[in-house]
């Protein structure tokens, strides 16, 4: 079983070539069907689309029914990983797709490390339509890695950008409108998951949550403390309900203080008795925004909502005791909370960016 459509297009390709089925005459055809050539022995090989394999110094793959579509789309796709020459013979300047970040232009090759990189790029090429992602993600992540070692951040953040791009296009293909035709009540189903989940992680730590049927998320939103704003997002059974989101213009402070913000945010929410309250509070930040949550909990005759924090870490919760929970990048609880969270953020954004933008036209 393959991980992705392409590689499965990829592999089709290669045993047809290799078996040349009964049936299939006219898949068999080189000279009919496009091959992807690779000028392996140039100083600087091109990576072009050829009728015919007649060249013993060049590597082919192929052939391609299909070179409108899926072919091309293979070489688009591979490209914006990993930048090649498409001519078979290049222009001694600059063009238009080395500005693109698709072309590494022979001028370029004056640089010696840089003739050597894109002789990796050409194997991780090579790699890449023999159908060994594996390999190529595994080099990758080495050369990434020694880059870091180096603080050479610059680069292994450009490295990492190709190894995320690589699981993506070789990564599984969900078909999410066939899974709801197969189940209906699909979201539903996820949704309770990720309740449920969230819920057990939270009492096996000390934090008493009965149901969820009402969450509050509030986050900060501010320019060295001017225009600062704060957000409410409220999430029923799981998902988001955008009537119920109210946002606060910061009126006490004019400096960076996103703990006495989140103060000063949770003490004018809980004044409107009339909002239905909460089942658990989750405050975007660390320590000082969960005090500043719990301080506001006392003023109301100590409050029994269950209250956490994320801290900087996406993976961290922080509890009321100021305990850390660390949660797996597979728990549906984190995916929850990461959606939760992600919305204030950009509830607070938008509205934050709305005021300083009127502030700005007066």
């Amino acid at each position: 079983m393959l991980n992705s459509e392409i590689e499965a297009f990829l592999l089709e390709s290669h045993y047809i070539k290799k078996h040349k089925p009964k049936y299939n005459i006219k898949l068999t055809d080189d000279k009919a069907y496009p091959l992807i050539r690779i000028t392996i022995k140039d100083s600087y090989p091109k990576v072009l689309i050829a009728r015919k394999a007649s060249d013993k110094n060049s590597i082919y793959f192929g052939p391609y029914p299909n070179a409108a579509g899926a072919l091309r789309l293979t070489l688009k796709t591979i490209r914006r990983i990993f930048p090649y020459q498409s001519v078979p013979n290049h222009a001694k300047r600059i063009c238009l797709y080395y500005h693109l970040g698709l072309c590494p232009c022979p001028p370029v090759f004056a640089s010696r490390q840089l003739r050597k990189d894109y002789k990796k790029t050409i194997k991780h090429i090579t790699d890449f339509l023999n159908g060994n992602t594996k390999k190529i993600i595994k080099d990758l992540t080495k050369e990434r890695n020694s880059l870091s070692i180096k603080e050479n951040f610059e680069k292994a953040k450009a490295i990492q950008n190709k190894i995320t791009a690589i699981e993506l296009i070789t990564g599984p293909f969900y078909k999410t409108k066939l899974d709801l035709d197969i189940n209906p009540n699909l979201t539903d189903d996820l949704r309770k998951k990720e309740m449920n989940d969230l819920i057990n992680i939270l009492n096996e730590n000390g934090v008493c949550v009965k149901t969820l049927e009402r969450i509050e998320c509030f986050d900060i939103s501010n320019t060295s403390g001017t225009n600062a704003t704060g957000s409410m997002v409220v999430f029923i059974q799981g998902e988001k309900d955008g009537s119920k989101y109210r946002k606060f213009k910061i009126k006490t402070l004019n400096s960076p203080n996103d703990s006495a913000m989140m103060e000063e945010v949770l003490q004018r929410r809980m004044k409107h008795s009339e909002w239905p309250m909460p089942d658990l509070i989750i405050v975007d930040g660390g320590k000082g925004q969960v005090s500043a949550a719990l301080k506001i909990m006392k003023q109301f005759n100590n409050l029994t909502i269950p209250i956490i924090g994320l801290a900087k870490r996406e993976e961290t919760i922080l509890t009321s005791d100021f305990k850390e929970i660390v949660l797996s990048k597979s728990s549906p609880a984190l995916k929850l909370i990461m959606r939760i969270r992600d919305e204030a953020h950009r509830f607070a954004i938008s509205y934050h960016r709305k005021l300083r933008s009127k502030n700005f036209l007066n």
